[in-house]
């Protein structure tokens, strides 16, 4: 698998969300979980690459293409992540950031069975054209998109609690063969999140094999609500 872990760092996350974000990443991508779905695929390898994003054309490669297949690649790969700085940008860009991960995969020189987008963020699409747009040229070039919807603040002083983000990401993000989407609504699960969202990305699960249902009885979320 090519896989793309694009991690949101736009100024609505702050510094202390950024810390667990990244730590939950490189806790996740160094257990024995991770590297054993790694091991026992068909490859016994993946090729992964971090990316942070932000606004229109902000995007930031923390840690570039490199193939994963046991524990001593797994920790070389996420101490590029542990010891990178910390960034925040300003506004929130899905499709741009989609664009940019659909290029990485392109034109990275691996050739994986499968094709995957890892895109984590804590707020809707405002910034760079339609997110559905972005979502549609992805999942034309063959790639999938999963997604982590990030829901850590109290519903009384955010407004992505209101919007339920994990229907937007639902309805408006991910696709393709077997997307899935995982909320994540506190720091603390935050880490347990990411293992389990890499371990069925890495062995190819699909929502039903993994248990994962979407609601069937809400109304779906207006995509282009903050395009």
């Amino acid at each position: 698998m090519e896989l793309v872990l694009a991690v949101d760092i736009s100024q609505s996350m702050d510094t202390d969300e950024q810390e667990v974000q990244r730590e939950g990443y490189v806790a996740a991508l160094t257990s024995d979980e991770v590297i054993d779905a790694i091991q026992y695929g068909p490859k016994g390898r993946i090729a992964i690459t971090y990316l942070e994003w932000g606004g229109e054309g902000e995007h930031f490669i923390v840690a570039d293409w490199a193939i994963i297949s046991d524990q001593a690649s797994a920790h070389t790969f996420a101490a590029k992540i542990a010891e990178a700085p910390l960034r925040r940008v300003q506004r929130t860009s899905i499709s741009s950031a989609l664009g940019q991960a659909v290029a990485m995969v392109l034109n990275n020189p691996y050739h994986g069975t499968r094709q995957v987008i890892d895109i984590s963020g804590d707020g809707p699409n405002n910034q760079g054209g339609a997110v559905t747009r972005a979502r549609d040229a992805a999942l034309s070039a063959g790639v999938t998109i999963n997604g982590l919807p990030l829901m850590l603040k109290a519903e009384s002083i955010s407004w992505q609690s209101m919007l339920h983000l994990d229907h937007y990401y639902e309805d408006c993000v991910i696709g393709g063969p077997g997307a899935f989407s995982i909320p994540v609504r506190s720091k603390k699960t935050f880490g347990d999140a990411v293992r389990m969202k890499l371990v069925l990305e890495i062995a190819g699960l699909t929502q039903e094999r993994a248990r994962i249902v979407r609601a069937n009885t809400r109304e779906p979320v207006r995509c282009s609500l903050f395009d």
